[in-house]
């Protein structure tokens, strides 16, 4: 049947920022499509809480607590997914992102750590899971989580539209070197429901402009991002790879101005 291809029944899953938010929702999504998750984040606690979510559904939960900014805890990461299940089929890189910020007032550092955290993280956990996967399952899918300020004009986001800018080309230039083994895509993300929208969402003028601004006129939920990256991750995806899927309910303009001071 085809719904038997969305399926991960058995695969092991690597999450990062696994603990709220887009990153708990994935790995909550996959769990429920029959896949063992390994959940990573910087918080414990949080951890801890979306394992028990995983386990609830019926699957296997490992955490590790990991600062993707820090390429021992990346090692760490790795190793620590390979011990309790032996394998590795699909990497998320999903933890990431960078505040606003004029760009006069956006530091060497601000920009150079936007890189890290949002490009450079993704590179490197990549690079150490791919000799993984293919070891130890024969191949496997990474899924790169985006947003759409790589592609879309937003005053005060250079940082942060740098980086995942980078983070899309980095996605596209990987699934060409390593396919057909291993698929590599990513989702570009439009405003979601999460704690980063929360004060725009917790405004009544604010969510009215936001959703009057986007065409499905709802913010996103964890649920609509999960979705597709069931879908890249998984057989129904075989003969996808190298591809930014936008999913941000039609947007095609900033659908919140963040005001930066005039020259």
């Amino acid at each position: 049947m085809i719904l038997d291809r969305f399926r991960l029944t058995d695969r092991v899953a690597l999450v990062t920022g696994a603990g709220r938010g887009i990153g708990r929702g994935i790995a909550l999504a996959f769990a429920e499509a029959g896949a063992d998750l390994v959940c990573a984040a910087r918080t414990q606690a949080d951890l801890d809480a979306t394992a028990e979510a995983v386990r609830a559904r019926g699957r296997r939960a490992a955490t590790v607590v990991c600062d993707v900014t820090k390429t021992a805890d990346l090692e760490r990461a790795v190793s620590e997914a390979l011990a309790p299940f032996g394998r590795l089929d699909v990497l998320v890189n999903n933890a990431g992102g960078t505040p606003p910020r004029p760009a006069l007032q956006t530091s060497e550092a601000f920009f150079e750590a936007a890189l890290r955290f949002n490009a450079t993280s993704a590179f490197l956990l990549s690079r150490l899971a791919v000799p993984h996967m293919v070891k130890t399952a024969g191949g496997g899918a990474i899924v790169n989580i985006s947003s759409r300020s790589s592609d879309m004009v937003q005053t005060g986001f250079v940082a942060y539209g740098a980086a995942k800018a980078a983070l899309n080309m980095l996605t596209r230039n990987l699934a060409a070197e390593l396919a057909p083994k291993v698929r590599v895509n990513a989702i570009s993300v439009g405003g979601v429901d999460t704690d980063a929208l929360a004060s725009v969402l917790q405004s009544d003028a604010l969510r009215q402009q936001f959703e009057s601004n986007t065409p499905m006129r709802r913010p996103g939920t964890v649920e609509d991002i999960a979705a597709c990256a069931l879908y890249l991750a998984s057989p129904a995806a075989a003969w996808v790879t190298g591809k930014v899927f936008q999913i941000d309910g039609g947007t095609e303009f900033p659908a919140i101005r963040v005001p930066t001071p005039p020259l």
